[in-house]
């Protein structure tokens, strides 16, 4: 497949399945798109723009629903997605994309201020992902090469969630798509 190729597909997914809301006051596609956005204003590398705007990629290609949180389950949209993105993607990408849920459950576990600032939707999903992690949980997080990456890419998943917004579209993000890409 072509680098344009995927990165298409990728947008179509947006299209079809962006609209989708998941328990926040934005639909996954703003969502997405801010996180990216807040990464870019953040200057940090181009890849983890580009797992800021495909964190949450599992959510547009699973086929469980949008209210699946509600009905006690959790959709490990996390794992669904990182092994798309990893076919495509260097683990730059795809590997902060898999830990952002890991990152949330280690910053409810170190910070407690985290914790307290969650919103009403990522409380209801910490729960069904395990919730805080242990000391044991802990200290393998830290050791992981994508730590850092994942822990600052579940900031700007944080922040991504401000009604109303207004983000650069997704055609503005396929360079940072593109730099990621596998060779």
């Amino acid at each position: 497949m072509s680098p344009s190729t995927i990165i298409d597909e990728i947008f179509d997914a947006f299209q079809r399945r962006g609209h989708q809301t998941y328990g926040e006051r934005v639909n996954q596609q703003e969502h997405m798109l801010q996180s990216a956005y807040f990464a870019e204003q953040a200057n940090v590398k181009p890849t983890l723009i580009a797992a800021a705007l495909l964190h949450d990629i599992g959510h547009l290609i699973h086929n469980l629903g949008e209210d699946i949180a509600d009905k006690g389950i959790d959709a490990i949209h996390e794992e669904i997605g990182a092994e798309y993105l990893e076919k495509h993607f260097i683990p730059a990408v795809s590997e902060p994309a898999r830990l952002h849920v890991a990152a949330k459950r280690y910053l409810c576990a170190v910070d407690p201020q985290y914790y307290a600032d969650l919103s009403p939707a990522s409380v209801q999903s910490l729960k069904l992902q395990g919730g805080f992690f242990n000391a044991e949980e802990i200290k393998a997080f830290e050791a992981n090469p994508f730590f850092e990456d994942a822990v600052q890419l579940r900031r700007f998943d944080d922040m991504g969630k401000v009604p109303d917004m207004v983000t650069p579209d997704l055609e503005h993000f396929r360079p940072f798509l593109e730099a990621g890409l596998r060779s």
